[in-house]
């Protein structure tokens, strides 16, 4: 497990595209060959697609070979530090599925509704933790004050199913990228541990 803390959402969003287009560049992507990416959206992902869009734009990256599909509507690590819609006490061996949607996420998606409520659906379509689990790498972006406990939870403790994110502590090859703000709740020698790796990790995203 990588974690790799940045100044804020707005660097976070980079290095995660940057990171994405040296994975794609190393991949070497052809005809009988594809790189498949998933894309979930949200705030902190929606950053980082705009950025990659970018690199396309500029000439720095070639989609040509790339397959990508939405993981889910609004996906993201909540508060509560649930991933995609696997909510607090959502089996960790789940698959994609029909999951009721509880009050919290409810509310939080409202905004995509223009605050009405009435109109957030109730259920959602959502890959399951083992599904995600199956893919070879995973990327997860967390950023701003009220996911640090989430943070600390996925990072500091235990797995549990009751913060679902933490799973992917067990996935051989997951990379955390998060911004100050969201490391408030761990321990400053968990901080400065991870820290003392950013040369490491910004090798990672190199252009060759």
């Amino acid at each position: 497990m990588r974690l790799v803390i940045l100044d804020n959402y707005d660097n976070v969003s980079e290095w995660a595209a940057k990171y994405i287009r040296r994975r794609i560049k190393d991949f070497n992507p052809g005809p009988d060959k594809y790189f498949t990416l998933g894309l979930p959206t949200g705030s902190t992902p929606l950053g980082t697609y705009k950025k990659l869009i970018e690199f396309i734009q500029q000439g720095k990256l070639s989609f040509k070979y790339v397959k990508t599909f939405n993981m889910d509507e609004y996906v993201g690590i909540g508060p509560d530090g649930h991933i995609a819609f696997n909510e607090p006490g959502s089996s960790l061996v789940s698959r994609t599925r029909i999951k009721t949607l509880n009050n919290d996420t409810i509310i939080a998606n409202a905004r995509f509704f223009g605050g009405d409520l009435s109109k957030v659906p109730k259920q959602a379509l959502t890959v399951g933790v083992q599904t995600v689990m199956d893919a070879r790498e995973v990327m997860i972006l967390i950023t701003g004050a009220h996911k640090a406990y989430a943070m600390h939870k996925a990072i500091e403790e235990g797995v549990s199913h009751m913060w679902t994110v933490s799973a992917f502590q067990q996935h051989p090859q997951t990379i955390f990228i998060c911004d100050e703000d969201a490391t408030l709740e761990l321990k400053v020698k968990t901080v400065k541990y991870f820290k003392g790796l950013m040369d490491l990790h910004n090798q990672l995203i190199e252009e060759k």
